[in-house]
């Protein structure tokens, strides 16, 4: 869980030399080399593309340094990345129901607000649809790299909904709190802290 959180918050800000360095302990902590890229793509979800390009650039020129053979992807993932954009759609939604219950359509979620509603329907055809639905990671360990990608990024109110969300995920309340602290080595204290504030009341809503 550490190790998925210290890659992810090293990828979402770009601090590509140290994670060079950890992904050799991550693999040998038993993260798949699948894992290693599914963790990049789904920081570049929340980050941007160019942060997945680059960290997964790095990693593959790490899995030629230690001989480790990079997946790729099998023909049926391949077919469903080409899926109709109402069939993805269909199946972001269902995947963003499961995630976060009844709360998948309030805020920027919600289908029928005129600012965010374009962009959020493209969120959840190809984040939802696509990315939460690749092989190589548990939804609970990409709600780590969510959790992870927005304490990194400064982004508490989306933090907020994924740290309740991540209940359902089979995550607790103290490792979601811990997954916060461990950013802070890598991604500063003053962020981690910040964030610890925004998640208490959620998380703990009766000492709040």
């Amino acid at each position: 869980d550490r190790i998925v959180v210290v890659l992810t918050t090293l990828a979402c800000l770009q601090r590509l030399r140290s994670l060079r360095l950890h992904i050799k302990p991550a693999l040998d902590l038993g993260i798949e080399p699948r894992g290693i890229q599914e963790i990049m793509v789904q920081a570049g979800l929340y980050g941007g593309l160019p942060i997945a390009v680059d960290a997964l650039n790095v990693v593959a020129e790490v899995f030629v340094e230690r001989n480790v053979d990079a997946p790729k992807l099998t023909q049926e993932e391949a077919d469903a990345m080409e899926l109709p954009a109402d069939d993805l759609a269909t199946s972001g939604r269902e995947i963003m129901a499961d995630i976060h219950g009844e709360r998948s359509q309030d805020g920027y979620a919600a289908p029928d607000d005129p600012a965010t509603s374009a962009l959020y329907e493209v969120a959840i055809r190809y984040g939802y649809g696509v990315i939460w639905a690749r092989p190589g990671l548990e939804w609970r360990q990409r709600m780590l790299v969510a959790v992870a990608a927005f304490t990194a990024l400064r982004l508490e109110a989306t933090l907020k909904k994924f740290a309740v969300s991540a209940l359902g995920q089979g995550l607790t309340r103290e490792q979601v709190i811990e997954a916060i602290m461990q950013t802070a080595p890598y991604g500063g204290f003053p962020p981690a802290l910040t964030a610890l504030s925004q998640v208490k009341p959620v998380l703990f809503p009766a000492d709040s």
